[in-house]
């Protein structure tokens, strides 16, 4: 049987260990001097072991003085308490850089850190800081959300228009109705349909019939001002505008300025109306008043009629209606 490595030999071998893992790792004695400095850190810090063995942790790290860290390595000498330092709180606690051009840009790598407390027989208390290089895990977690907020605005958007999509138009209209019957005040929807738009199909094809529909709806949605106020595509040639706190009449300057804002876009089409030839929208108007709170069915129902009645009287002009 091979006798045990003595003393010498086994702290000779762990500091190797520590030199060698991938990882920093600090120890401190009970008075907070640096006993051990490994390799990692040594590279990733730019302090030898010349500039810091013997000296005060906080003299070679100021900016941890005073803070989470601190508070860590009190817990760990006297209380023999072991910490894990937040990585959501404490991003970056130590100055540690993954090259000299890193470092020049002062870019630290991120960090996960844990204080723990070691026995030494026959001596005071010591503590071992271990510091783990998570950046690609935190780089990882911030691709993965940027990910999901892109699926999420995608689940959000209409494919071809880019504007709010049904879906959107579903939530919003939700939110919306609850805050007015909430706070007592006036909603509006105004329903959209660009006029005679499947004979324009018919007649100039659908990619045509595609590029029209992406067009209007850019310039209608750019004349929302309000964060509040919602444009999405409702089906087909389509659109629907939500316009929080706006009573009728206010809606109907709005629905006025998109019948004209249509227009000027110029669009050409031949088998709209003989006098303009071009594109037109016909808009039709529900509010909800202050004093009368309807379901967003009846809202709903009240714009399309009002839709359906514009169409009946002429197109490319507005009506409106109140909801049952």
């Amino acid at each position: 049987m091979m006798n045990p490595l003595n003393e010498a030999h086994r702290l000779h071998l762990l500091h190797s260990v520590l030199c060698t893992v991938n990882l920093g790792a600090i120890v401190l004695d009970n008075e907070r001097r640096i006993v051990l400095w490994n390799s990692w850190m040594i590279k990733h810090s730019g302090l030898g072991h010349d500039k810091v063995i013997g000296a005060d942790f906080f003299t070679v790290c100021p900016g941890l003085r005073g803070g989470r860290m601190e508070a860590a390595i009190q817990q760990a000498l006297y209380n023999n308490f072991p910490s894990l330092l937040s990585q959501t709180l404490n991003k970056a606690p130590f100055a540690l850089h993954a090259s000299p051009v890193a470092a020049a840009r002062n870019e630290r790598i991120q960090q996960a850190v844990e204080v723990t407390p070691i026995a030494v027989e026959g001596a005071p208390r010591h503590c071992l800081i271990q510091i783990s290089d998570v950046s690609i895990a935190v780089g990882r977690e911030k691709l993965l959300r940027e990910q999901a907020m892109v699926l999420r605005s995608q689940t959000f958007a209409d494919g071809l228009t880019g504007i709010a999509n049904r879906r959107h138009f579903d939530v919003a209209m939700e939110k919306e109705h609850r805050r007015a019957k909430r706070g007592g005040t006036p909603l509006s929807l105004l329903m959209i349909d660009i006029d005679h738009f499947k004979a324009y199909n018919d007649h100039y094809g659908h990619q045509k019939g595609d590029q029209c529909l992406i067009q209007v709806a850019a310039a209608l949605a750019g004349m929302l001002k309000r964060p509040c106020d919602l444009m999405a595509r409702y089906g087909g040639e389509e659109f629907a505008m939500i316009l929080p706190e706006t009573d009728v009449e206010q809606a109907t300057v709005m629905a006025e300025a998109i019948r004209a804002r249509a227009q000027e876009l110029a669009i050409p089409h031949e088998r709209n109306n003989a006098e303009l030839r071009q594109v037109t929208v016909s808009i039709g108007i529900a509010t909800q008043k202050v004093d009368t709170a309807v379901e967003i069915e009846a809202l709903i129902g009240a714009a399309d009629r009002a839709l359906y009645l514009a169409k009946r009287n002429g197109r490319n002009r507005i009506e409106s209606m109140l909801p049952a």
